[in-house]
């Protein structure tokens, strides 16, 4: 059984060598969608019977390692030195320091770091990350999928 749960957040970018508008600072409304494989539990009298995991606990995990994290933050890369000075003089500023470029397939495969180790077969059913669906816009997204990440 797949379940998928969605979160959105707010964060900045620049894709410093990109040869349209996106080479700019600017920022997305993003959109987080993971989605979890497992068999869904059968514990009569528990609080998770009849689910792979609670939608809840999805979201709080989520939250905690990635969204919160890069909510409102401005997601550098640490080779775009004219950006990272640029930051560094506004003091207290929330930023995001990458070894990759900000890219949405870039952020999804990051998210997808963050987040497999954290989503565990915590209920003996073979709880695992399948897929880290990033929307960078609303008709533009990546995939970041466990087949890619190699086995859990």
């Amino acid at each position: 059984m797949r379940i998928t749960r969605r979160l959105e957040f707010d964060a900045g970018h620049r894709i410093p060598d990109h040869a349209s508008q996106c080479r700019h600072l600017h920022g997305h409304r993003y959109a987080i969608e993971i989605t979890l494989s497992g068999d869904i539990i059968d514990a009569a009298g528990q609080a998770v019977n009849g689910m792979v995991m609670d939608f809840g606990e999805v979201k709080s995990i989520a939250k905690a390692h990635v969204v919160d994290v890069w909510d409102h933050a401005f997601l550098v890369y640490r080779g775009d030195s004219v950006v990272m000075q640029f930051l560094a003089a506004m003091p207290d500023h929330k930023t995001v320091v990458l070894d990759t470029v900000p890219t949405a397939e870039n952020l999804a495969s990051e998210a997808f770091r963050i987040l497999d180790p954290r989503y565990r077969d915590s209920y003996g059913n073979h709880l695992q990350l399948e897929r880290v669906r990033l929307y960078e816009t609303p008709n533009c997204w990546a995939d970041a999928l466990r087949e890619d990440a190699g086995p859990a």
